[in-house]
């Protein structure tokens, strides 16, 4: 298995990427107005420092933890923002009956998320990134 732990890790990075980054970019430009509205009717305070808080996370924290900087950071700031977003905008115990079965799909996929995030933080992004490089 040990062969294998270094590029799996690496995957597993990338796949986890794939959702942050794209999402970060998203809410640049016009994208932008939506999230700051999307914020604003969940009643949160401070929707555009929310937004640029969330613009940060996603891409600049998604980017550390592609490449492998501060891995374990990155993960445990990703994992807590996910956790966040589950409880805030997917909180399928609040919202009409039509809307429980996908906010509910939503917040479980939150969680899952979040628990692949947190194995990282715990256990590492594996050799093949930055922080890989230093060690070696």
């Amino acid at each position: 298995m040990n062969a294998i732990s270094n590029p799996l890790a690496l995957i597993g990075r990338i796949l986890l990427a794939w959702l942050f980054i794209p999402a970060g970019i998203g809410k640049l430009g016009a994208g932008f107005a939506g999230t700051v509205g999307y914020i604003a009717s969940k009643g949160l305070p401070m929707p555009e420092v929310m937004a640029v808080a969330a613009i940060l996370v996603e891409i600049g924290a998604g980017i550390a933890l592609l490449v492998g900087f501060q891995t374990r950071w990155a993960a445990l700031l990703l994992a807590l923002f996910t956790l966040m977003a589950a409880v805030f905008f997917h909180n399928y115990w609040g919202v009409p009956a039509d809307q429980v079965m996908m906010q509910k799909l939503m917040f479980n996929k939150n969680l899952g998320i979040a628990g692949g995030l947190l194995a990282i933080a715990a256990l590492g992004g594996g050799a093949l990134g930055l922080d890989g490089r230093r060690r070696g």
